[in-house]
């Protein structure tokens, strides 16, 4: 109880602060959301990756955590187009809720939950990183999966037609995550040490400050989000995602043979709820957009006890 305890104060609580203050902020402001996204998108996010993959070796596990969330992907998606056309769900609530399985908020919730959970009790004695940034790794790869497969098959699955194919390509391409993907293993290979240059203590103040950005973000995105507390589907959507998704999880962890922070780190992720960016989808690709908000909402809200027991699981079962 004393470790359960640990990990719903110091890793879980100070993340729905950081979302309340967003929450409240907006409230009080009427944040331009534009700009949150913008900075986010450019800055905070593509210095975390770069910093992080500069200095990470890239392990076969790496590779294989690649291949997991990939083929997590994959498994949400079959799992999400059984239960739909069990359901008989129209076809935009289906795509919507295909989307909801197949999408983690592996970057917002994730990075923060990740950090929080390897700097301190019960993963973290005297001090030693070594487990933070090893776990940090998994997260970076799990992040740049999540994010290609939304921009392709996320766009794909939402519209389908030829001109939000072509939309959705284009996003790929400008996407930052892959200009910062392929600048960090160009640099990893020339002969140079960022490190020592004066861009570095600016790239890593940006990557310090991702967490309490992201989650005042999230914070502020939810605000704004309208929600009907009486509607069922998306309570059925956000426990399937926070409970049977990691569950098939585990099952495919412990078939990659996963061991340690590896498996650890790769459990924790698959806890994390809808991604904000189902949401985004649905309305650009005009689908089921009430559904697919309170979806975000409703798992955001739910996976502060899903996500404490899931973190606990992985200490446990790893």
């Amino acid at each position: 109880m004393d470790i359960f305890l640990s990990i719903l104060l110091n890793s879980i609580i100070p993340i729905y602060i950081l979302i309340a203050l967003g929450w409240i902020l907006d409230k009080a402001f009427k944040m331009d959301m534009n700009t949150l996204i913008k900075i986010n998108f450019y800055l905070f996010i593509p210095a975390f990756l770069f910093v992080n993959l500069l200095t990470t070796d890239i392990t076969a596990n790496l590779v294989g955590v690649l291949a997991l969330t990939v083929l997590l992907v994959a498994v949400g998606y079959a799992m999400g187009a059984g239960v739909a056309k069990l359901l008989k769900m129209p076809k935009k609530t289906a795509r919507v809720f295909e989307n909801t399985l197949m999408f983690n908020n592996s970057g917002t919730v994730g990075v923060s939950l990740i950090a929080l959970v390897y700097s301190g009790r019960p993963f973290v004695s005297g001090g030693d990183t070594q487990l933070l940034e090893a776990a940090l790794s998994v997260q970076i790869i799990v992040m740049m999966a999540q994010n290609l497969c939304q921009n392709t098959i996320g766009v794909l699955n939402s519209g389908g037609d030829d001109a939000t194919i072509r939309e959705g390509l284009k996003r790929v391409v400008r996407l930052p995550v892959l200009y910062t993907i392929a600048a960090a293993l160009l640099f990893k290979l020339l002969p140079l040490d960022l490190t020592v240059s004066p861009i570095w203590p600016a790239l890593t103040h940006l990557r310090n400050g991702l967490i309490s950005v992201v989650l005042i973000t999230l914070g502020a995105q939810l605000s704004k989000t309208r929600f009907d507390f009486k509607a069922k589907t998306p309570y059925f959507t956000s426990l399937f995602k926070l409970i049977v998704c990691p569950m098939a999880a585990y099952v495919l962890i412990k078939l990659f043979g996963f061991t340690g922070v590896t498996a650890q780190a790769s459990f924790i992720l698959a806890s994390t709820p809808v991604a904000v960016n189902t949401a985004l989808l649905a309305q650009e690709c005009k689908g089921d957009v009430e559904f697919a908000a309170q979806s975000v909402f409703i798992s955001t809200l739910m996976s502060a006890v899903t996500m404490t027991i899931a973190v606990y699981l992985a200490y446990i079962l790893f």
